[in-house]
């Protein structure tokens, strides 16, 4: 190889580097503006509200569908997301007449201080205020999908007589079952941060907080009476279904614990497997 060749090496490989690094603080950001969710509700003949916890844009943001004078469902997203992940169950006509449905950006992602992630005591201080607000009187159901299932276990721990029930999606709420991952703190503590596109930055950032923060948790599952039901994949990859296995054994002076074990399914069971939780969240109406 030439010197001339490897100096054309080296140039196309800096304007490669410059182009991903400028790609990635731009795009990848896993969010919907909320002129765009507005048009989206109305073309199915839906309403839709738009809020914040704070004032001006700052706090928890956060979308309301369906009657203020029903029972909540209450979402919380996995990592990375936004509160349109949980789009199509607050489009869902069956779920709004029984139901309000709020679902929430998390802390470093969508419009809630999007891009630093906060750690997993942080982010429930800062989503119990949405709860606060909203406080309607009526019962509360938390759902919450991947690391939003350790969101609303803890949630529910710090305030046991505040929820009517809790739904773990394919909730990776184990300390013990959670991968090594050491390559994770090459993009938190070197340069190589840079390279993390979009929402994958406050993801792997909050990733390597809550395998931490899972201990935590582990020692405050008595406070948990309330019903809970785990819904997992027994093929998903991402999070292992021996999450399920932690938390009936967690909860076993729990008599009101439901286990919902899905053939062949893998982690995005909350939209390739609509009908199964829409049934199930359908029934939460009757306890």
């Amino acid at each position: 190889m030439t010197g001339k060749t490897k100096s054309k090496l080296r140039i196309s490989f800096l304007i490669f580097l410059g182009c991903w690094i400028v790609f990635a603080q731009s795009c990848m950001k896993f969010r919907i503006s909320d002129s765009k969710a507005k048009q989206e509700f109305a073309q199915r003949g839906l309403q839709v509200s738009f809020h914040y916890t704070g004032v001006n844009e700052t706090g928890v943001h956060y979308v309301k569908s369906g009657a203020d004078s029903l029972p909540t469902l209450f979402f919380v997203h996995g990592s990375p997301g936004s509160w349109d992940a949980f789009k199509i169950y607050m489009m869902d006509t069956s779920l709004l007449q029984h139901f309000r449905i709020i679902s929430v950006d998390r802390p470093g992602f969508g419009y809630t201080g999007f891009g630093t992630a906060l750690k997993l005591e942080e982010q429930c201080l800062l989503i119990n205020k949405v709860i606060e607000k909203e406080n309607n009187q009526k019962p509360i159901h938390l759902i919450g999908h991947s690391i939003g299932g350790p969101v609303i276990v803890y949630m529910a721990q710090n305030h046991p007589s505040a929820f009517a029930s809790l739904t773990i999606l394919a909730g990776s709420i184990s300390p013990y079952e959670e991968p090594k991952e050491y390559w994770r703190y090459l993009f938190v503590y070197t340069p190589l941060k840079v390279l993390m596109p979009g929402a994958f930055k406050p993801s792997n950032d909050e990733i390597i907080y809550f395998k931490k923060d899972l201990y935590h948790i582990d020692a405050m599952y008595e406070a948990l009476k309330i019903p809970v039901t785990f819904i997992h994949g027994d093929k998903d990859k991402f999070v292992t279904v021996k999450n399920v296995e932690y938390g009936k054994k967690k909860l076993a002076n729990n008599p009101n614990v439901k286990v919902i074990i899905i053939p062949g399914a893998n982690h995005f069971i909350p939209w390739e497997h609509f009908d199964l939780i829409r049934a199930h969240l359908l029934s939460l109406d009757k306890r």
